[in-house]
């Protein structure tokens, strides 16, 4: 092996994430990738470009990322953020619950670099990701199919290629966005509940005048859900 090949073989790969879904997967990496430094950064406050230039990474990795990338960041190191939607189609903020309440069963997982535009930047590659199941466990699934799609990156390099087709922007979805109480159909309702259904999520949810009904664990049967609900008092104004 020649000392080029030996220094990026040994080049430290950055995870920015900051849920602890994806705390096996830093661990997974660094077993895959003994040789290499695994970095993990959990927060806005850590992603720094002068600590990103003393390890000099060969890659900086965003598999669940909801902050603004800053520009001195993605100018100098190669920065990849994981998409939930089949790119250009799904631009911007919750892409999974936008996914659901369009009906979509399935998407792609899409590694694509950062750029100044949302979501815009060219693509590494796509992979298949089913829709089915609460949110944490699309979520969970999903941080396995990124480890592979990172091995591949890390092993392959390729270059990304120019997005191409009609681009469709999603909106950041809100708290309130998740009231159930106007829904009349009892599937709107399981996807409701199952798409919010997640660590740090804001679960589906109903008021009454002085309580806050939360939902989880749904399950849809022919004609009722069941699940579970929290109910807390409402905070005064």
């Amino acid at each position: 092996m020649n000392s080029s090949m030996q220094n990026l073989s040994d080049k430290a790969i950055v995870i920015a994430s900051p849920h602890s879904r994806n705390d096996a997967l830093q661990i997974s990496l660094q077993r895959i990738f003994p040789n290499r430094n695994i970095v993990r950064i959990r927060s806005p406050q850590e992603l720094l470009c002068a600590s990103l230039e003393r390890l000099a990474p060969e890659y900086v990795f965003f598999p669940h990322w909801s902050w603004i990338i800053p520009c001195d960041i993605f100018s100098r190191f190669e920065c990849i953020i994981f998409h939930m939607t089949d790119l250009p189609y799904g631009r911007g903020g919750s892409p999974l619950q936008n996914l659901i309440v369009r009906g979509h069963l399935e998407t792609k997982l899409t590694a694509l670099k950062c750029v100044s535009e949302l979501d815009a930047g060219p693509i590494y590659m796509k992979r298949p990701l089913s829709l089915l199941g609460t949110a944490e466990e699309i979520l969970r699934r999903a941080s396995d199919v990124i480890e592979e799609m990172i091995v591949e990156i890390v092993n392959s390099h390729p270059s990304p290629t120019l997005q191409y087709g009609d681009v469709v922007e999603f909106k950041r979805r809100k708290p309130k966005d998740g009231n159930i109480a106007e829904l009349v159909d009892l599937e709107n309702v399981f996807d409701f509940i199952r798409m919010l259904d997640a660590d740090g999520y804001p679960h589906a949810f109903i008021d009454t005048n002085n309580l806050h009904l939360e939902f989880t664990g749904a399950t849809l049967s022919e004609d009722y859900v069941d699940a579970k609900v929290r109910i807390r008092q409402k905070k005064n104004d």
